[in-house]
């Protein structure tokens, strides 16, 4: 039983990307890790990525560009207001302008610049850079 799927597919393409592996496939799926891969899309931390239809829960075949060092989820997922941002960047990125917060919002799951762009705050649910 999997406790947290999220961090799973995070685990995976770390470890795909660590090994030098051009995709890997992450399940099962769901509407979260979607849109977690669809922001690391934008910031182009992976190329592309698509549903695969298994007969179960569904995956995704993700095609790595090589470009992740490091990600993962933070747990537990902190409730942050738009202007405590700076402080979970310090933390969790190795440096100013490098890498991207991923946090889920009223707005959708969002970077934590669109989060500053927009006003808005909302809950962290991982970091890539």
């Amino acid at each position: 039983m999997q406790s947290d799927p999220l961090n799973d597919a995070m685990s995976t393409i770390k470890n795909a990307a660590t090994v030098g592996k051009s995709e890997c496939h992450i399940k099962p799926s769901s509407k979260l890790i979607g849109r977690v891969l669809k922001v690391m899309q934008d910031y182009g931390y992976i190329n592309q990525f698509e549903y695969v239809e298994d007969g179960r829960a569904g995956k995704f075949r993700v095609v790595l560009k090589g470009a992740v060092n490091n990600c993962g989820v933070i747990k537990p997922r902190y409730s942050v207001k738009r202007q405590d941002l700076e402080k979970f960047e310090s933390r969790y990125l190795p440096a100013q302008d490098f890498g991207v917060l991923i946090l889920t919002t009223t707005a959708g799951v969002i970077s934590h610049m669109e989060a500053k762009e927009l006003g808005v705050g909302g809950k962290l649910l991982a970091y890539v850079y």
